[in-house]
């Protein structure tokens, strides 16, 4: 994908989750996401932080002594008793921006609505298309990535080959399924390894975390 169409699809799904989100019935948004200990507010929260800079990051992770993880939550926690019109449209408001944070790529925008939309929908029954092309390019920069992933480290062993698209990763007996699934379990959802089908199968289900937790990095 080049610049212009991966930024239309990172609008594309910003748009849409936005649209998703705006049915939710008020106890669906108290509901668990993917996340362990992430309710649906929190992981939309979440995502209207993308373009927090280092002003406010850098105070935050002092207030969380160090640790990433604790300021994701805290933050996301923080801004997720907003009301949910408000969240929503802070989504909206992100639609058009080409901003990313300081030592990313324009990729984990990407990599944020696709998993955070999956995050949302599944545990929720609701249906949310993972576009094929966009999901290899996810896909692609996940597992060139070490933390905070390590994506690499925990499918040793195994070839990931997606059924609808031509992306592929490692060596070993054969892990496929869509590429949206092969990101998720990329991704460290477990939810995604019901999906996959093959040889290699039994294995990646024995890495794949038990819970949910990771958040991606805030973009």
């Amino acid at each position: 994908m080049d610049g212009d169409e991966l930024w239309t699809t990172i609008d594309t799904e910003r748009s849409t989750l936005a649209d998703l989100l705006e049915e939710l019935a008020p106890a669906e948004w108290e509901h668990p996401s993917l996340c362990a200990g992430w309710r649906v507010r929190d992981v939309a929260a979440h995502l209207t932080l993308a373009h927090t800079g280092a002003a406010s990051a850098l105070p935050a992770l002092v207030r969380a002594r160090g640790s990433f993880d604790r300021m994701v939550h805290d933050t996301a926690c923080a801004a997720s008793v907003a009301p949910p019109a408000q969240l929503v449209a802070g989504i909206r408001a992100m639609v058009g921006s080409r901003r990313h944070a300081v030592g990313t790529t324009q990729l984990e925008p990407l990599i944020d609505v696709l998993v955070h939309g999956q995050d949302i929908a599944v545990p929720l029954g609701r249906e949310r298309a993972v576009p094929p092309a966009a999901a290899a390019a996810a896909a692609t920069r996940v597992w060139s990535m070490g933390w905070p992933f390590w994506a690499r480290r925990r499918l040793r062993g195994v070839q990931l080959v997606a059924t609808d698209s031509d992306w592929h990763a490692g060596s070993g007996p054969v892990v496929q399924g869509s590429t949206g699934a092969l990101l998720m379990v990329l991704t460290g959802r477990r939810c995604g390894v019901a999906q996959l089908s093959g040889p290699g199968v039994s294995r990646s289900r024995a890495r794949a975390p038990t819970t949910s937790s990771r958040m991606p990095t805030p973009v």
